[in-house]
């Protein structure tokens, strides 16, 4: 009998943060091993709780929450993020703008189906996360990648994001603050960007998760706030600021030239309609979360757990020899480079898994983030400061040896 293959659609479709590396880690698990994880931004298990009143709330209405709701979402939570949009300064959202989902990772899958036809290109940026290149992928078309330059703090290169598009050109991703990097990129550059988009007709896809994760001097400008004339998707959610990430509660909100994109806005509705509705009991956290006490803020500023945790991490990283670490100004991510002249690396994915195997630490490889070449990590700093200085330290012993 005939092998059963999977669908020719998922060619080229992975998601390497939970790739073989992390098969290997869960192995280890089941033998007995602790692993300690830097290799994805889940707050929970490292002591980063949601507020009380947030779960508080979402107990209180799980009563009300056994049945469907409309398909875009519970309307109490809708108005709270229409509100939100009139704080940031986005005009003309209406409550039919915004679509709540299982997280930003459905509502990015749900408008690139709804977007794209097979052949067009997307551009992402690079490295990007990727779920952005496996959902394209998906689509049958083909993402294009615009250098985010590390020695001008990891920020886009808008000559490269003009010299990549073409007649297929359906759109353009920005992740800012940016994941893998940490960077927060500044308004002149979003306006640089935005103004692209104008001329060439595109959608921006704008991946905001982590604009309220910000450090130092850092200022946010979400894109749609510059973009009133442009077809803006902007997404966001309550799993990193809010340490929700399980409750998978994201939204998406449409705004700009709406009435140029009526067929692709009843695209997104026709497959918003198919999966019926989101999670219920998660859209009663929304309002709270956003009309609440921001906690977030006691977590980035001078003293907070998450300020002291990078500036840690920062400085053990640029102390090992042979290593530079641009510092990040948003989320909860470093992305080091590791040296070629002075570390023998051939292949990233074989050093993390001798990493894990040797040491029980688990990172994640520069080209899981679509990097070209193997000289990137991507390290979480969510773990206490004795677990994250540990890791580094053994890092910078494992580098030595592994490069001999």
């Amino acid at each position: 009998m005939k092998d059963i293959l999977k669908s020719e659609k998922l060619h080229g479709v992975c998601y390497e943060i939970r790739g073989p590396v992390m098969e290997q880690a869960y192995r280890m698990e089941e033998e007995g091993h602790r692993i300690l994880k830097l290799n994805i931004g889940n707050p929970a298990p490292f002591g980063f709780d949601a507020p009380d009143e947030i779960i508080q709330d979402v107990i209180h209405n799980l009563a009300q929450a056994q049945g469907y709701v409309e398909s875009k979402g519970l309307f109490a939570a809708r108005k709270a993020i229409m509100q939100e949009c009139q704080t940031l300064g986005i005009e003309g959202v209406d409550i039919d703008d915004i679509y709540l989902g299982n997280g930003v990772s459905e509502l990015i899958s749900m408008a690139t189906q709804a977007l794209l036809n097979n052949g067009d290109e997307l551009l992402l940026p690079m490295p990007n996360y990727p779920l952005w290149m496996a959902a394209t992928n998906l689509t049958g078309a083909h993402p294009v990648l615009y250098r985010c330059d590390e020695e001008a703090g990891w920020l886009p290169d808008i000559e490269d994001i003009k010299a990549k598009i073409t007649p297929r050109t359906r759109g353009i991703v920005v992740i800012n603050p940016n994941n893998p990097t940490g960077a927060v990129y500044p308004r002149a550059l979003l306006e640089q960007i935005v103004e692209v988009a104008r001329t060439h007709g595109l959608v921006i896809f704008a991946d905001e998760i982590y604009s309220k994760i910000l450090y130092d001097d850092a200022e946010f400008t979400p894109m749609a706030k510059l973009a009133p004339d442009v077809l803006c998707l902007s997404f966001n959610g309550l799993s990193k600021s809010y340490r929700l990430a399980g409750f998978r509660s994201g939204w998406m909100i449409v705004s700009g030239a709406k009435q140029r994109a009526k067929g692709f806005i009843e695209g997104m509705d026709i497959l918003s309609s198919m999966r019926l509705c989101g999670n219920v009991p998660a859209m009663f956290a929304v309002q709270t979360a956003l009309g609440g006490y921001q906690s977030i803020n006691d977590l980035v500023l001078p003293g907070g757990r998450l300020r002291q945790q990078r500036d840690l991490a920062h400085r053990m990283l640029n102390d090992i020899p042979g290593v530079s670490c641009v510092k990040p100004r948003g989320a909860i991510y470093l992305f080091p480079k590791l040296h070629l002249d002075h570390h023998k690396i051939e292949n990233d994915e074989r050093l993390v898994l001798e990493f894990l195997r040797q040491e029980k630490i688990l990172l994640v490889q520069g080209s899981a983030f679509h990097w070209d070449a193997p000289d990137h990590l991507r390290i979480v700093f969510l773990p206490r400061a004795d677990d994250l200085s540990h890791s580094i330290e053994r890092l910078g012993y494992f580098l030595e040896r592994y490069s001999q």
